[in-house]
């Protein structure tokens, strides 16, 4: 079925196919990559839960027949914060935009990680805003065409990575959807780790930012990804000026932060 092995089928909402994003986009390749997380961890649907905010990446709860949530723009965190104080026995992985995540989701995306709750963010980075009509985000790289900065994006990129790992994320990793086994690898491990987790996901978008910066179309933007993301270790080796023209993949944090929950229900133990 599609390439989802058997046992992992009951995660789709198979009657819900085929999905409405846009040929090339790198959605359904994410999606694809967390259902088979699940099910190789050995999570039942009905423990599982996917939680999305708008823009090309809240359609993913469309296609899954696990919990789903969708929230207001930017607000998926903070719903899925009280879901997972709840219930804390749910997985959740909470899949988010550019805008979701970096912009206007960004002050939530913080405090999450600061509490430590224990929830699975994937971020779909591709490059602009794909819903609305290929404008730039926080997360567009510096001097890209879009659809609002026509001479090039004047602001500098968000490195949403580094400020996750900052703010005391257990778990934080970059790929791309052309590395679909590291990408799946990270998935697993993010998915296992108590606590926040972040994995962000560079994809394609074809639509859009691939047209308006001459990439071409999704066989080619797929090859520009594999040449712009290196190993972080080699990224790190380069100069300054060297580092322009690359982005880097790879595991940036791995740690045991006692996460939210561990430490309120020790509160409230003690209160006792």
């Amino acid at each position: 079925m599609l390439g989802i092995p058997d046992s992992y089928s009951d995660y789709v909402a198979w009657e819900q196919l085929p999905h409405l994003w846009c040929a090339g986009c790198g959605h359904g390749i994410i999606l694809k990559g967390i259902i088979l997380s699940l099910g190789e961890l050995d999570i039942p649907p009905h423990k599982a839960l996917l939680a999305s905010g708008i823009g090309c990446s809240g359609r993913a709860g469309d296609y899954v027949a696990c919990h789903r949530f969708q929230g207001t723009h930017g607000r998926s965190l903070a719903f899925a914060t009280g879901i997972a104080a709840a219930q804390p026995d749910l997985t959740i992985v909470a899949l988010l935009g550019d805008g979701d995540a970096g912009a206007i989701g960004g002050n939530h995306l913080i405090h999450a990680t600061r509490r430590n709750i224990n929830i699975t963010t994937v971020i779909t980075n591709n490059y602009n805003y794909g819903m609305t009509g290929g404008q730039f985000s926080p997360l567009t790289p510096e001097n890209s065409i879009t659809s609002t900065s026509r001479s090039g994006k004047t602001e500098s990129i968000m490195d949403v990575c580094s400020l996750v790992a900052e703010a005391g994320a257990n778990y934080v990793a970059r790929t791309t959807v052309y590395h679909v086994g590291e990408m799946h690898k990270f998935f697993k491990e993010a998915i296992s780790t108590k606590g926040f987790s972040l994995v962000e996901v560079i994809s394609p978008c074809p639509t859009y930012y691939g047209r308006y910066n001459k990439i071409g179309n999704s066989p080619e933007m797929l090859n520009w990804l594999k040449e712009k993301a290196i190993p972080l270790e080699k990224y790190n080796s380069l100069s300054q000026e060297e580092k322009q023209n690359f982005v880097w993949r790879g595991k940036l944090i791995q740690r045991s932060r006692e996460d939210f929950i561990s430490k309120y229900k020790k509160q409230q133990s003690a209160v006792k």
